[in-house]
């Protein structure tokens, strides 16, 4: 009964330990095609965003989720070196749409031989959309959407179900052991005692 018990045990550790290890996954370390910083048109074309927000945490980097408003970089990675040899623009509005929302910073297009965007505004609270714009034929054209100090519940959802259905398994295996007939008997034993 022993064995059993220590066996469903490690199960539900090694359970437990998978589920976990998947939500804490950090930005820097998937692949190009997970990164969900990265945008892609067409087959070669993609371009990447970082944002920084160096007075809260100087190391940090953070993509569609900004953890506090405030001063903001913006940094756009031209993966693609085609990129490099057109005029790209950057234009970051509050709310969603290009032309009627308010325009917090605007970047003219500009060749970037280097492949590196950079770029300084200043964000509340509430949602942003970042637009990359190339001139080229056909236009090139990427949209990032940006929530600023705002909770996002599908996220802590997902890092959040790991743990309880750890502690559901734990809990289960716990009902189950004190259930079994050899906890009955040595519970028995004891109280004739």
């Amino acid at each position: 009964m022993n064995k059993q018990v220590i066996q469903a045990g490690a199960s539900a550790l090694a359970l437990i330990a998978a589920l976990y290890g998947g939500a804490a996954a950090a930005h820097g370390r998937v692949s190009l095609e997970e990164d969900t910083c990265m945008r892609r048109l067409g087959d070669n074309s993609m371009v990447h965003l970082s944002a920084y927000q160096p007075q809260y945490e100087p190391s940090d980097q953070y993509c569609t989720d900004i953890p506090k408003e405030g001063n903001t970089f913006l940094v756009v990675d031209l993966v693609d070196p085609a990129l490099r040899e057109i005029p790209i623009g950057i234009r970051v509005v509050r709310g969603t749409n290009e032309t009627e929302d308010e325009t917090v910073t605007y970047l003219r297009p500009t060749y970037h031989p280097d492949g590196v965007i950079k770029g300084e505004t200043s964000l509340g609270k509430g949602l942003y959309t970042v637009f990359i714009t190339g001139e080229a034929v056909p236009p090139v054209y990427y949209q990032y959407p940006l929530r600023v100090e705002m909770i996002n519940y599908a996220k802590t959802f997902r890092s959040a179900i790991g743990p309880l259905i750890g502690l559901l398994l734990l809990s289960l295996l716990a009902y189950k052991l004190m259930q079994s007939s050899r906890v009955k008997r040595w519970r028995s034993s004891r109280d004739s005692e």
